[in-house]
């Protein structure tokens, strides 16, 4: 009997055994489930765009995360699906290569990738993504990735990169900038070059006369003149209150001449159908094939020949 009540012991003993370990089973399955339900809820709601997307046997969206649909438009969830090259459509042109690269393995993982998207409206939206391709025997087949717009960021960014190198009160590059290109073909890029200088006459006349904002209008008319006449390999700055800068590259000596003859007729001409402020100005220049070690040289040179530029209109005035 005792022999009996001791089999059945071990029978319920393994019955309850294995029920612990059903349950145990379950509750980790539920753990695990519950986890996986929790992370998916998280992708589905993140505002970031999640995605992945096969490369080989062929081009294939395995996921691309509903926010794609606040971002760029309605319907790009289902037209990924049923056309994984659509994102070729949507890259902008100039970014065409960076999405090329990346889904053939070409690009740099280790660093984000910096791109522009076309929403609905046609308008481009500025996305920083962070991807990871995946390989098998070698070869990749996938990339995962996450992207984020950061189109304010971008557009905050070229505001302060714009305020950094633009005057103020005329909207073409200042000094900062001019001393910028000056290094960089003084130092790396060498090519034919030309400095132009030139200064308003009669600039301190009219602050003093006539009050600075006179002074101002005179000189922003002058700066529109020279955005409006050296557009093509040119470079324009205001480096001083009545002092500016052009830098014409890739040019020869006699189209150098050219510029700054056709320049003086532009002025002469605005100063005939001007009804209010007329332009004087000083110009002098100085031209190199080089531009390598001549940059200062350069400005020296430009600067020298329009102060002899100025001279010889005051010598002039008072032969007058």
């Amino acid at each position: 009997m005792e022999l009996i009540y001791f089999c059945l012991g071990l029978i319920v003993g393994a019955v309850i055994i294995q029920i612990i370990y059903i349950k145990y089973e379950k509750a980790k399955w539920m753990t695990k489930f519950e986890n996986e339900k929790r992370i998916f809820e998280l992708v589905e709601s993140s505002k970031d765009l999640i995605y992945y997307y096969e490369v080989k046997p062929e081009y294939k969206f395995r996921y691309i995360s509903p926010s794609i649909e606040q971002l760029l438009g309605e319907g790009l969830v289902e037209k990924g699906y049923q056309n994984p090259y659509y994102v070729f459509e949507h890259i902008h042109p100039d970014d065409y290569n960076l999405l090329y690269g990346k889904v053939n393995g070409y690009g740099d993982y280790s660093k984000p990738i910096i791109q522009r998207w076309r929403d609905e409206k046609g308008e481009y939206k500025w996305f920083e993504e962070y991807a990871t391709p995946i390989y098998e025997n070698g070869q990749i087949v996938a990339i995962e990735g996450i992207m984020r717009e950061i189109t304010d960021k971008v557009k905050l960014q070229q505001e302060l990169n714009y305020q950094i190198t633009h005057d103020v009160l005329t909207g073409i590059h200042n000094r900062a900038y001019f001393e910028q290109i000056m290094e960089k073909y003084n130092k790396d890029i060498d090519t034919s070059i030309a400095v132009i200088l030139s200064d308003l006459d009669e600039l301190k006349y009219l602050n003093d006369n006539f009050g600075h904002k006179t002074g101002d209008v005179y000189i922003k008319e002058y700066s529109k003149l020279l955005k409006q006449y050296f557009k093509e390999n040119s470079i324009v700055a205001r480096i001083g209150g009545d002092e500016f800068a052009i830098i014409v590259l890739n040019a020869n000596l006699d189209q150098v001449k050219y510029h700054c003859q056709n320049f003086s007729d532009k002025i002469s001409e605005y100063n005939l159908n001007s009804k209010g402020i007329k332009i004087k100005v000083s110009v002098g220049y100085a031209f190199s094939e080089h531009s390598i070690g001549n940059m200062e040289k350069l400005l020296a040179e430009a600067d020298k020949n329009m102060y002899q530029d100025k001279n010889k209109k005051k010598s002039e005035s008072l032969i007058k």
